[in-house]
């Protein structure tokens, strides 16, 4: 299934991007997706539901500065089993493994090459290993190695588009015991990244509070507060911890039969954690607004993830990057110093001719200016083009673009990815 994000006009232009198939607590919200048994432990063992998600991918990238192009062809493969409930508890075991196809033409974060980076290294791992337990009224307790979205994911994800999750070995508690209200409590002891166990900094051991409450009594929208209290122990990495706090809210309304207006607006201040040595206060800032024609969507964006002088900047470590700031991913691997501003137009549109053919195939495009947050630099500018198709229940293909060109940040960068998925 897609990432579990708000069905608004940028959420759909996310659906052309990102596919994956998850079952987390996101923005509060917990798949337990048990089988149903006699409530014995055998019954409860035997009568699960085993699955398979594969996902083949082709990906080129010419970048500037490389005297070679890269081309990865790997395929992404989950195997999993769901057990049914026995006295409130149930569990989730699956192992995920990563092949590349022929010769791996590009650097997988681990390799020598030196050709551009592609961050899908071969690997197999233990992807989810996970009981969950449903014994207190209206709360969810998951125990073990879990996927973890929170909201549209800027800040805590899987990173679904690439073929390696993040995952966090992790303790979870949601509860929804007062009305309209999902409260969730994370406490995370390790990130599995998306660079796998061989990488050096492919585990990240934490001690990471995570705090999202979400309140959807509104009839306009919904309104989340949260605290990210990230705390990274190896000594390398600790100049990324960092405690955040935000306000995001998001929603639609009609504006006439059949088309809606969608908006979210987001601010969040980040300062310096446990034992990053800096000192630093940086903000964000987020303004959607868009119409939604039910199979078509077309919004503007602003976002802003700021700097505090040489101090230190924004930065989103733990969130599903590439489903912002561009396909290219050029700003995926952190904030520049200076800061970063994003202005965006997206559109999208869902053909419905009555061909069995063409019906549900999924049209996207985006165009995003950036430049930094202080002094105003020209960074670059970028297009994103995409299309995408379900054929049936189980089989998924999409194309997708994207073309990045600089003025003052990194370099010229062209991308292509085409992509066959098949779960069952």
């Amino acid at each position: 299934m897609l990432l579990n994000t708000k069905k608004t006009a940028f959420a759909a232009l996310a659906a052309c991007t990102v596919l994956t198939s998850t079952a987390a607590f996101a923005g509060g919200s917990m798949e337990a997706d048990t089988a149903v048994n006699d409530g014995s432990l055998e019954s409860a063992i035997t009568n699960g539901t085993a699955y398979v998600d594969a996902r083949y991918r082709y990906e080129y990238v010419d970048q500037n500065g490389f005297a070679d192009s890269a081309n990865a062809s790997t395929l992404r493969t989950n195997l999993g089993y769901k057990t049914g409930t026995w006295n409130d508890l149930s569990a989730v075991i699956e192992v995920q493994n990563i092949t590349a196809i022929g010769e791996d033409d590009y650097n997988d974060t681990i390799n020598t090459s030196t050709r551009p980076v592609i961050a899908d290294p071969e690997s197999t791992e233990v992807n989810e290993a996970k009981l969950i337990f449903t014994g207190i009224e209206d709360t969810t307790v998951v125990v073990g190695r879990q996927r973890v979205d929170l909201d549209n994911q800027r800040h805590i994800g899987t990173v679904g588009f690439r073929q390696n999750d993040q995952t966090y070995d992790a303790i979870a508690v949601v509860n929804n015991s007062i009305q309209d209200v999902t409260a969730t409590y994370g406490y995370v002891d390790n990130v599995n990244r998306i660079n796998g166990d061989d990488h050096a900094n492919g585990n990240l051991d934490t001690h990471t509070h995570l705090f999202n409450v979400g309140y959807t009594g509104l009839d306009l929208g919904k309104i989340t507060a949260y605290g990210y209290l990230i705390d990274l122990n190896d000594a390398a990495l600790s100049g990324l911890s960092s405690e955040t706090y935000g306000l995001r809210f998001a929603g639609k309304t009609a504006a006439q039969e059949g088309l809606d207006v969608t908006y979210a607006a987001e601010y969040a201040i980040q300062s310096d954690y446990a034992d990053n040595t800096s000192n630093y206060d940086a903000n964000y800032y987020l303004a959607e607004l868009g119409l939604d024609g039910g199979n078509w969507n077309f919004g503007l964006g602003y976002e802003v993830l700021g700097a505090d002088g040489a101090a230190g900047s924004f930065q989103t470590v733990l969130g599903t990057n590439h489903a912002f700031n561009g396909w290219a991913d050029v700003f995926s691997g952190g904030t520049p110093a200076n800061g970063l501003e994003d202005m965006y137009v997206k559109a999208h549109y869902t053909i419905q001719a009555g061909n069995e053919l063409a019906d549900g195939i999924r049209l996207c495009a985006a165009y995003h200016q950036f430049d930094a947050e202080q002094g105003g630099a020209d960074y670059g500018d970028e297009v994103n083009l995409g299309i995408s198709k379900d054929f049936g229940k189980n089989y998924s293909a999409s194309i997708q673009y994207a073309n990045y060109s600089a003025d003052t940040f990194s370099v010229d960068t062209e991308k292509y990815w085409l992509t066959f998925g098949a779960k069952f």
